[in-house]
């Protein structure tokens, strides 16, 4: 409740601040040097001195890499500027509404990774990173805002009118009495009349009269203190102000809103030419809303719904009433249906694939050069949502399907959260989508004086041309758009010029030509990576500002959803794609509905994703009735009514359908839970992370196989598979893992000394150095590890024989 947010504003000038220092000091230094000289020219040094580029060279560094601290003594922020997510656009939503603590992410301390009790309606409950950052990243719930800070100039004028004694006007004997007064934590002085101080001051404020509606007055009866804060960083939060009103048939005392039926539709009227079109800012200059942050929230008493302010066994007068309830979650959050009935950190697992889900990122995204993007060939909007998706556009650029998906066992292939994808609902379309990577290229100005030229480059010409093909290339050196590539094909043709011997000049082609054995280029070519493959979709040419030209490609891929490709319901029920069946090979109903998706029903009881169940049926009742369903979490919808209008409609109350089975016929002994529930598509697929390699690249020291995908890396046999071939006894097995498939070697050995002996096998020549032998020396095979760990303990003095028999 006491913690303070830096916004952009606070940590640009931090970091301005120290940069303007540093470059004062340097200028300083500067200048005495040259005085003590005596160079120091006014009219040419004054001026000419200051390193100008000095701030402007640290605003750009620190935001290019998120490296905060331009000082490097308090140690360096890491991630404080970030790149702007685009997979979804809640995903970007999301980021932009992100908190940080600064807390070292290796702490044991459980309490600040905690949900305290005062950021109820602040801090999103639900979203929440798994693992170390979990509770130390935040998000603000959606109706949150931050305070930008205003002076306290009009707030110290206006207790001055109302009569407050500064602390020069008081002896003590007057504090004990009466009402000590802080601003921003500074003690002014008190005051005799705390009821009507306060009073007075909340009126202004809420008339938006010399008061700033952010500003937080908050009166503590206990230590009889009034304190009022004006400064930036305090989180607040709007809701609804409530008056005094009088029942007119008892004639007593009952709390209502402020706000009245006419200006709701002051709100709602949407015709910007009209002077009665408000918006939500009107609400709080007119006072009918006010923005309280967590201090001053305490003091007050809020009713949850509006027919609590009917409530005549209320323990205090209520002062205040919350705007909804489902408001304390955030952008993740509020895109859950009926996160009230869930298990608590489902709710989370959501909130994070969520920001993982493919649909349509944003609109223009046809003109956009995004390093990656996925985009879903037929999203479509939910048919159950959230009043919120309204608000944050999930409708207009949604990011899943509404899949026919039925909860059963059937052959086995959606065990261990798998499922089971109807390949013809596939071919027809279903979770199709589109990958688009784009990457940029330049010529780059080398440190030699050479420039880099887009050409396609002559291979009579050029040292160092890449293994892939240069067929697809134009005379300009780029590819054309809609070329179909595949892996290594190279897309930017790039060369650049050789530097001349030494002793020849540059233009001296004559005497260049034969000394670099017929070549004067060097091939700086870009190729697509080896797993890469797809169309061309658009290339850009321009020119930077330092004046180069430069290239952006996008490359297109369609991916089809296969074996293997992850997909999520938006309850943290997530599932890889186990086996895919034709339409006749699919259970079926009565209707004739075959499912998109067979789910395991392993997956729900322990999980307790009853709001997963509950969507499906009030999407079934969405389907049959053509209208939307209303999911918004702490609503009166019930199992009940949702199953009454099921019922009402021809269909079994709790959703169950009679099926038969696709291969054989026959009806399926269970009622299957049949429905349409909205499931998304994540980024996570198979193509992009299959891996096998046999032979290829090593590592230069050690000459075992290199680590990962993109390098095609080989698969580690660690320590732990290891430990299993031993205890299985497979000793052929385990040599060809770890030396004949690795690095196996072969060296020359002394029978008598046993250490490394020289082998010329050109000639037959074989000589130990060590105890001139020449005929006693074997041949032995050994890991090239072994045989370099062997001569780096040489290398120390400590002579590792190894004898052979």
């Amino acid at each position: 409740g006491n913690k303070r947010l830096d916004l952009a504003g606070a940590l640009l000038a931090t970091l301005f601040r120290q940069l303007f220092r540093q470059m004062v000091d340097e200028t300083q230094r500067e200048y005495r040097r040259l005085v003590n000289d005596g160079h120091f020219n006014m009219e040419t040094d004054a001026l000419d001195r200051i390193n100008s580029k000095k701030i402007t060279n640290g605003l750009k560094y620190a935001l290019a890499t998120g490296n905060w601290n331009a000082d490097r003594t308090a140690g360096v922020r890491t991630g404080v500027s970030q790149v702007l997510s685009r997979l979804t656009y809640a995903s970007s939503l999301s980021q932009l509404r992100r908190l940080n603590s600064p807390i070292g992410r290796d702490g044991k301390l459980a309490k600040p990774r905690q949900l305290h009790n005062t950021l109820w309606g602040m801090i999103c409950p639900a979203e929440t990173p798994e693992g170390q950052a979990v509770g130390l990243v935040k998000n603000l719930a959606l109706m949150a805002e931050i305070s930008v800070g205003s002076s306290s100039e009009p707030v110290l004028t206006f207790l001055e009118e109302l009569t407050t004694d500064t602390l020069y006007e008081i002896s003590t004997q007057d504090i004990p009495d009466a009402c000590k007064i802080f601003v921003n934590g500074t003690w002014l002085g008190i005051h005799r009349d705390q009821e009507y101080l306060l009073d007075t001051i909340r009126l202004f404020r809420r008339r938006g009269e010399g008061i700033d509606a952010e500003v937080s007055i908050v009166m503590d009866h206990q230590y009889k203190e009034l304190r009022i804060h004006t400064d930036s960083g305090r989180v607040l939060r709007p809701l609804l102000i409530v008056d005094d009103g009088r029942n007119q048939d008892t004639d007593t005392p009952v709390p209502k809103l402020k706000m009245k039926k006419r200006h709701i539709q002051k709100i709602r009227n949407q015709n910007p030419d009209d002077p009665n079109n408000w918006s939500f800012s009107h609400l709080v200059s007119q006072g009918l809303v006010e923005y309280l942050d967590i201090a001053e929230e305490e003091t007050m008493m809020i009713a949850m719904r509006m027919k609590d302010l009917g409530n005549t066994r209320a323990v205090a007068r209520y002062t205040h009433c919350e705007v909804h309830p489902s408001l304390i979650l955030g952008v993740c959050g509020s895109i859950i249906p009926f996160p009230d009935h869930n298990q608590s950190p489902r709710n989370t697992y959501q909130s994070a694939m969520g920001k993982q889900a493919m649909g349509l990122y944003i609109t223009n995204y046809a003109l956009r050069m995004d390093t990656m993007a996925h985009v879903l060939f037929y999203p479509q909007k939910p048919l159950v949502g959230t009043r919120a998706m309204e608000h944050l556009k999930f409708r207009s650029v949604p990011s899943g399907i509404n899949a026919i998906v039925a909860i059963a066992c059937y052959s086995g292939y959606n065990q261990e959260d798998s499922v089971i994808m109807c390949q013809s609902a596939i071919d027809r379309g279903l979770f199709r989508s589109v990958y688009f990577r784009a990457f940029s290229e330049e010529e780059k100005r080398r440190f030699g004086g050479g420039t880099e030229v887009f050409e396609k480059p002559n291979p009579r010409e050029c040292v160092g041309t890449k293994p892939g093909s240069y067929d697809k290339l134009d005379e300009d050196g780029l590819v054309s758009e809609g070329t179909r590539i595949s892996g290594l094909d190279i897309l930017v043709g790039k060369t650049i010029g050789l530097a001349p011997p030494p002793g020849v000049e540059a233009n001296d082609e004559e005497n260049m030509v034969p000394l670099v054995g017929g070549k004067t280029k060097k091939d700086m070519s870009i190729g697509a990576k080896v797993t890469e493959n797809g169309v061309v979709d658009k290339v850009m040419m321009t020119v930077n500002d330092s004046g180069s030209r430069f290239v952006k490609i996008r490359l297109r891929s369609i991916r089809v959803p296969q074996i293997g490709d992850k997909f999520a319901s938006r309850h943290g029920q997530k599932g890889t794609v186990g086996i895919t069946y034709r339409q006749e090979d699919m259970p079926f109903s009565a209707d004739g509905i075959v499912p998109d998706i067979i789910v395991n029903p392993h997956a729900i009881p322990s999980r307790m994703t009853i709001g997963h169940l509950i969507e499906c049926l009030l999407s079934k009742v969405s389907a049959i009735k053509g209208v939307e369903g209303d999911a918004t979490p702490f609503t009166d919808t019930t199992v009940e009514g949702i199953s009454a209008q099921l019922q009402a409609n021809g269909y079994q109350l709790r959703g169950w359908e009679m099926m038969r089975n696709g291969h054989t016929g026959r009806p399926l002994e269970a009622q299957i839970f049949l429905g349409p529930t909205y499931y998304q598509r994540l980024k996570h697929m198979v193509e992009d992370k299959i891996h096998s390699r046999s032979n290829g690249p090593v590592t230069m020291l050690t000459k075992q196989p290199l680590e990962g995908r993109s390098k095609g890396g080989g698969l580690r046999f660690g320590e732990m598979e290891r430990d299993c071939m031993i205890s299985h006894g497979a000793a052929a097995f385990l040599k060809e893992r770890l030396m004949d498939h690795s690095d196996a070697y072969r060296v020359h050995v002394c029978n008598i000394c046993g250490l490394i002996a020289i082998a010329n096998l050109k000639n037959n020549q074989f000589q130990c150095r060590g105890c001139s032998n020449t005929t006693e020396i074997s041949q032995i095979q050994l890991p090239y590890a072994s045989k370099l760990l062997f001569q780096e303990l040489m290398s120390m003095g400590i002579a590792p024989r190894m004898m052979v028999s």
